[in-house]
């Protein structure tokens, strides 16, 4: 099981050691913010929600010039600095006592950790060759996985003790993960950052490549399955159906553990944009269904006969989840100029921190507001999404784009050996 979770040795083990560095942290970090926020801070459930939207809305925006930046300064260094620039707010809670204050530390936060991702994805492009990509994104979401479920344990232990001290403990051990992190994305090899910009081109060009942006789009609408298991779904089962309470926890474990033991084995197929689109197009059919049976366990019948319903649908659910991972990893990469790689992931990335603002309270509205036609509304809206992506591809494939600097250093090889 190692051997599946581990990627290869070299640059994709560090890109995974320092995933996982700061999944921990951050694993302990959102199982008790909320609490420490509310009770030590004195904020009200609203202030926080609205802080947290326009938070991540800030980020979604920031991630495409911080993936440029990441482009013309070269992204080791860039993700580095941004793995320290995103310690210093988690170290500020420490000291914030006001909203005023709150806010300005989750925007930066939140800002920092979209330009993060941005910035290591283009240095795991300039890294690791092509046709490697979606595996070793595989390894490193399943490194995630794991690092958020030993810190979500360790933030358990903080609720159990509730107190200020423990809740500290948390906010100090998510902080210095992050500057591990920085420490250990130094030690990777440095990857060259772009010369410069071709006369009369955009200094964001993802900005003005409409195929890219209906992608984009596409895959924001498939990520609104993420607030599912952690918001969507808990509150299904404690409102609709007549499931044990407990199983709100056992289906994230279920979730968390399946994506960090299969993620890999379910990304080895996909190693070109015909794989992609196929995985993409069976991850919409696989929510499909996951949303009917989620509908099907609020019919009347035995509290036994709506847990085994719920089990079936976060299986599913789990499934769809590792199938549209591994496509769009290959989808966001492969369309993606190799010398813009940090501002098209920056630009495709903001499908995550969009899923997390206007996910919660689409969800809300659809599924506890219309009940069962809601999930079934919910489904059809993934699985259209997941067939428009195919034609969105091939539109988005038909662009020219620059020749991969790992393609070009392969060729020139076979070149000098003639």
């Amino acid at each position: 099981m190692t051997i599946r979770i581990l990627p290869p040795p070299g640059a994709p083990r560090r890109l995974a050691a320092a995933q996982l560095s700061n999944s921990v942290g951050d694993g302990a970090y959102y199982v008790c913010s909320a609490l420490y926020f509310t009770r030590v801070v004195g904020l009200s459930p609203a202030q926080i929600g609205l802080g947290l939207t326009l938070a991540w809305a800030v980020g979604s925006v920031a991630g495409v010039p911080l993936g440029a930046l990441a482009d013309r300064r070269g992204p080791r260094g860039t993700s580095a600095a941004l793995a320290v620039a995103t310690a210093a707010p988690v170290f500020a809670f420490l000291f914030i006592r006001s909203y005023t204050a709150f806010l300005i530390a989750v925007t930066v936060y939140a800002a920092a950790q979209c330009g993060l991702a941005a910035s290591r994805q283009a240095l795991l492009a300039g890294l690791v060759p092509p046709e490697q990509r979606t595996g070793v994104l595989a390894h490193l979401q399943s490194m995630l996985n794991g690092g958020l479920a030993l810190g979500a344990a360790v933030g358990g232990l903080a609720l159990s003790a509730d107190t200020e001290r423990a809740y500290l403990a948390v906010f100090v051990l998510d902080g210095l993960g992050f500057l591990l992190c920085a420490a250990l994305l130094l030690r990777l090899p440095a990857v060259a950052p772009v010369t410069g910009r071709a006369a009369g081109e955009p200094r964001l060009a993802v900005l003005r490549d409409r195929p890219y942006a209906l992608v984009t789009l596409l895959n924001a609408i498939l990520l609104l399955r993420m607030p599912l298991l952690s918001l969507a779904v808990p509150l299904w089962i404690v409102e609709r159906t007549r499931a044990p309470h407990w199983l709100v926890s056992a289906l994230f474990v279920l979730n968390t553990v399946a994506v960090m033991l299969f993620q890999v084995r379910w990304a080895r197929p996909v190693t070109g944009l015909d794989g992609a689109r196929r995985a993409v197009r069976a991850s919409g059919l696989v929510m499909a269904a996951s949303c009917a049976v989620f509908a099907l366990s609020a019919l009347p019948g035995p509290a036994w006969a709506a847990a085994a319903l719920l089990v079936t649908a976060a299986v599913l659910q789990t499934d769809a989840e590792m199938r549209q991972s591994a496509g769009s990893w290959q989808i966001g990469f492969a369309l993606a100029p190799a010398d813009r790689t940090g501002q098209y992931q920056g630009f495709f990335g903001t499908g995550v921190p969009v899923a997390r603002t206007a996910g919660p309270l689409v969800l809300s509205w659809l599924l506890l507001g219309w009940g069962i036609p809601g999930w079934l509304l919910l489904g059809a809206v993934l699985l259209a999404a997941s067939y428009g992506m195919g034609p969105a591809v091939r539109w988005a494939g038909a662009v020219p784009r620059p020749a991969d600097p790992h393609r070009r250093r392969r060729s020139e090889d076979r070149l000098r050996i003639r």
